[in-house]
């Protein structure tokens, strides 16, 4: 799977600058490599947010579970009015 790389142009003090680049050098790896490291690391810290189904919801999906297990297929005439009603 190939994902879209974006450039990121930040600017940075020379002490920073100089802190980053003396850590990367002692790790032996080039200084973008060490940032987007500390960029990944902060990230991870995040956790992603979980929410309780409603009941109705469960209900369609095990629904839903059930019909695709069992090959259910339907067509769809009017598009928003399917999304309407769910």
């Amino acid at each position: 799977m190939q994902t879209t790389q974006i450039q990121l142009k930040i600017s940075l003090s020379e002490q920073l600058n100089r802190l980053l680049l003396g850590k990367a050098q002692r790790l032996g790896i080039p200084l973008t490599q060490y940032v987007k490291h500390i960029i990944v690391k902060e990230v991870e810290k995040e956790e992603c947010p979980t929410y309780q189904m409603s009941e109705k919801t469960e209900k369609a999906l095990k629904k839903a579970m059930k019909e695709h297990k069992a090959g259910k297929t339907i067509k769809i005439k009017d598009l928003n009015a399917f999304f309407k009603q769910l």
